[in-house]
């Protein structure tokens, strides 16, 4: 008997042990996720004096990206089932690391749009994967933690491009980068055996699985408002972290090292917004957290919207991730109680897409209003965003309690 006790135990240990590792691996492929989030934002004011493009040019690659990241996030169910979550993440973060070295040795811009496509692909896999099987088999703390080692990634790139620019110039800037994801990908290679033995099973879902098509998610009320939701949460975002450097540069006067800096500022505000976000979510429940992350994006936008000197934008860009960036990872960790697990997977990538979209439309929309009322103009979206993204959480919340799936427990 003491013999089988000790065999129990012995065998509790080594699950626990694996359990640990792969959300170590998991949280360290985020990191992967985030570092070429960021790097375009940082390195872009030098970038186009170099390649001798219009400062709006950097709109191009982004919406490259972004397009292909919804497409592979819309299609990413099929190949999660069939590749399962470890060789998808593995393949696709050795897939962004070759368009970062392939960005750093790019003689002009004609050269970067395929390799933006590859950027793209690569990352809407990754970013449907992991969320899904989080959501699924950790608790919400987890998940948010998972994003602020994402902040980490996007925290890291601003930073390594930043001492780039004022040493040996953006191209090994994003060499550093490439070093990093590399180092990555090979540890995802390596650890695909331990999702085999250590993970929870991917089938652990309580109800089956349901493949919806698009146009069937798009009869759902409730679905609609969570698109919109995430298309303004993570314009916000991104509107901040390509276009914040350079309108600091423009309308602040700080010079292309110093903007990129202030965007370190504001993407360590992010990654501190989720890892309280993760601290608080034992004491404090997701939709509540949800709530206290929009209630700080207020001021900020007011800090940003106001005749003040540049310390204000930057202290204001502080909190706009600090707020922002505990939103997304919530609201994607309630995608099984919102929807049910069966149809979690499909709307999971339909969010992802749509969070994509405005990773999108953020950059060409500043570009736009930059073009006909100046930088000057870029503070009032960031405003008229936040008010569509608080306007439809209030009318998500209202939907599901109809539907009987608000849950205030989580």
């Amino acid at each position: 008997m003491k013999s089988k006790q000790n065999q129990k135990t012995e065998n509790a240990g080594r699950a626990k042990l694996h359990y640990v590792f792969l959300l170590v691996v998991i949280y360290i492929a985020f990191i992967g996720l985030g570092v070429p989030d960021s790097l375009i934002g940082s390195a872009w004011p030098a970038m186009h004096r170099e390649l001798n493009v219009p400062l709006e040019a950097v709109s191009i690659l982004t919406i490259l990206i972004s397009g292909c990241t919804v497409l592979s996030s819309l299609f990413s169910a099929r190949v999660l089932n069939k590749l399962g979550t470890a060789k998808t993440t593995a393949i696709s973060t050795a897939m962004t690391a070759a368009a970062l070295i392939g960005f750093s040795a790019a003689p002009y811009l004609g050269v970067m749009i395929p390799l933006a496509v590859l950027l793209g692909l690569g990352a809407g896999a990754i970013d449907a994967g992991l969320n899904h099987y989080v959501a699924l088999h950790f608790k919400a703390g987890h998940m948010n933690f998972l994003h602020c080692f994402y902040g980490v990634g996007v925290t890291l790139s601003p930073y390594l491009m930043a001492m780039a620019l004022d040493r040996v110039g953006w191209r090994s800037g994003y060499r550093y980068a490439f070093f990093v994801q590399a180092a990555i990908t090979l540890l995802l290679v390596l650890s695909v055996p331990l999702w085999q033995k250590g993970g929870a099973a991917e089938s652990a879902e309580e109800e089956p699985a349901v493949n919806l098509t698009l146009p069937q998610m798009i009869r759902r009320k409730e679905v609609r408002l969570v698109w919109v939701i995430m298309l303004a949460t993570n314009a916000i975002e991104y509107a901040c972290g390509v276009w914040g450097s350079s309108y600091l540069v423009s309308e602040k006067g700080f010079d292309a090292k110093h903007g990129a800096l202030a965007l370190t500022i504001y993407y360590a505000g992010m990654s501190l917004g989720r890892f309280v976000s993760g601290v608080l979510s034992e004491k404090i429940k997701t939709w509540r957290r949800i709530g206290i992350g929009a209630a700080v994006i207020a001021p900020a936008v007011v800090l940003i919207l106001l005749p003040l000197p540049g310390a204000a934008s930057v202290v204001g860009l502080f909190l706009v991730g600090l707020g922002n960036g505990s939103i997304y990872p919530n609201l994607i960790h309630l995608t099984p109680h919102n929807f049910g697990t069966g149809a979690s997977q499909s709307i999971m990538g339909s969010q992802i897409a749509f969070a994509y979209i405005g990773v999108m439309l953020a950059p060409p929309l500043v570009s736009l209003l930059s073009t006909t009322a100046g930088m000057r103009a870029y503070p009032i979206l960031l405003a008229a965003l936040y008010i569509i993204m608080v306007v439809m959480l209030r009318l998500f919340a209202d939907q599901l309690k109809k539907q009987g799936r608000y849950d205030k427990t989580v």
